[in-house]
């Protein structure tokens, strides 16, 4: 089967605030997506809607071997936690395939985050 003939990768993903222990709503999502050795180019954005979740994230384009979820965590930190962000934006690059399901969810708090694949 060529890369052509697999459906297209997709992304999902959501954010956490493991320190208020609910989810992150209108936290603002980059979505950028990189083709072999090219450079990263924008693909889409979102934010996150009151379940945390960032929905309709459109497919990745054929042959993209990378994609890059961007979360600008400042303003949401700031608004919630009253203090300056220690990480304004968290940036996780991961390795993509043709036909796959990436769901990358956040877990966020004032001074740390951490990132995994699920399901």
């Amino acid at each position: 089967m060529t890369p052509q003939e697999h459906p297209p990768a997709t992304v999902s993903t959501h954010v956490l605030d493991t320190s208020a222990g609910r989810p992150a709503r209108g936290v603002a999502v980059r979505l950028t997506v990189r083709t072999g050795e090219a450079p990263a180019v924008p693909h889409a954005q979102s934010a996150t809607d009151d379940d945390g979740r960032c929905t309709g994230l459109p497919a990745l384009p054929p042959g993209a071997t990378h994609a890059t979820l961007t979360f600008v965590t400042g303003p949401y930190l700031t608004a919630v936690h009253g203090t300056p962000a220690f990480f304004p934006e968290a940036a996780v690059t991961f390795a993509v395939g043709p036909g796959q399901h990436y769901h990358v969810p956040l877990l966020l708090n004032p001074f740390g985050y951490s990132v995994y694949r699920g399901s």
